[in-house]
């Protein structure tokens, strides 16, 4: 292998593949990068098992050549040099870097080891835009479980129907669902379900390009392939049933208020102070024209900080845990946002005002007088 290539092409595509190098697998392969350099372009695949990754750059090819580097050394160097253009060459059981001022060697391994990304990559179910998955994404996935051994709480559900397109998660406890975020489908009606691992979701939103991203499903190896330009994602479909959301949904409600969500972001995260001590406990008091924001802690204090709101129906009150209501405004850019409920111990919904593609539920918490 001989190749040379621009550094800052490969700095931009070091830190999302980075994210799929294995860091405590009994495997060695899956601790490195593998490097291809073929056909006018330098490659960089990484796999865990659970993900995979490969992006390319442009090159200058001497001679054609791959090789498996340890991914966490090699991306350290590349990401801290200063150079503009380097060269790599194999020499015997090493690869050679070098520069104007700088030379680096690296001891490889076989190639041969490193594990198929998948075999095949199926057919194109849809595309998304960049910013799509950016900004819609991120407000589903953050709802999904961190159990892995609950593995359809682990995961988004993604399901066409229709020409339609929508996304779900849920731990148990809360959920997300967006819908209407389609770019483009397939031109049959057909109906299709997928269950993705929540990981794979979180990391399209690294890819560094702006261009769109196209989802491929590959029935034969059981994968989500995800590919952007010269970048590609891969995930295995998870073979678990997903809760039937729709039955968790309420369908009316007795009280709603608008408000501004930076206005109760900063309530709540005053309010948590306190709340660390009981549980994270909030209480929302649903006034005529605000919402009312306590926490109580016995043995420190209590505070109650009011917001500004727009109230529709009965007053009304709901205990939330603080930690739930924190992670959905952080994921949320727009300002204005509504809440509904129909009692303290029916699930509250919150959405966005003037956009009826998205909702968060969240489970109420049974407190005592």
């Amino acid at each position: 292998m001989k190749a040379a290539f621009l550094t800052e092409n490969l700095q931009k595509h070091l830190s999302f593949l980075n994210h799929a190098v294995s860091g405590n697998s009994q495997l060695e392969i899956l601790s490195t990068f593998l490097v291809i350099a073929e056909k006018g372009r330098l490659t960089i695949k990484a796999t865990d098992l659970e993900i995979g990754a490969s992006s390319s750059i442009p090159a200058n090819i001497e001679e054609e050549g791959r090789v498996c580097v340890i991914a966490k050394t090699f991306f350290d160097l590349i990401n801290n040099m200063s150079e503009e253009k380097i060269s790599i060459e194999t020499q015997g059981q090493s690869l050679v870097l070098k520069g104007k001022k700088i030379k680096m060697s690296f001891q490889t391994m076989p190639y041969e080891e490193f594990p198929n990304l998948y075999e095949d990559k199926g057919e194109e179910l849809l595309v998304f835009k960049k910013e799509t998955v950016i900004n819609d994404f991120n407000k589903v996935v953050f709802a999904s479980s961190l159990d892995s051994g609950r593995p359809a709480l682990s995961g988004v559900l993604i399901k066409k129907e229709k020409g339609k397109f929508l996304m779900v998660a849920t731990d148990g406890y809360r959920l997300s669902l967006k819908n209407n975020i389609l770019l483009k489908t397939k031109s049959d009606d057909s109906s299709e379900s997928l269950l993705l691992s929540a990981r794979v979701i979180k990391e399209l939103s690294s890819i560094k390009q702006a261009e769109d991203i196209s989802l491929f499903v590959s029935s034969k190896s059981n994968q989500a392939i995800f590919i952007q330009a010269e970048t590609t994602l891969v995930g295995r479909l998870i073979e678990a049933e997903f809760p039937e959301y729709e039955k968790i949904i309420p369908t009316d409600f007795g009280t709603k208020a608008e408000f501004d969500k930076n206005e109760m972001q900063k309530a709540i995260k005053l309010c948590s102070v306190f709340a660390r001590e009981t549980a994270n406990i909030i209480k929302l008091a649903i006034k005529k024209d605000k919402v009312v924001v306590s926490a109580n802690a016995p043995s420190t204090g209590e505070n109650t900080v009011e917001v500004d709101a727009k109230m529709a129906g009965e007053e009304n009150e709901i205990a939330f845990n603080a930690r739930y209501l924190l992670d959905l405004f952080a994921n949320i850019e727009e300002e204005s946002m509504s809440f509904e409920m129909s009692g303290p111990l029916s699930p509250g919904v919150f959405k966005i005002v003037g956009d009826n593609s998205f909702l968060h539920l969240i489970m109420p918490i049974r407190v005592q007088d």
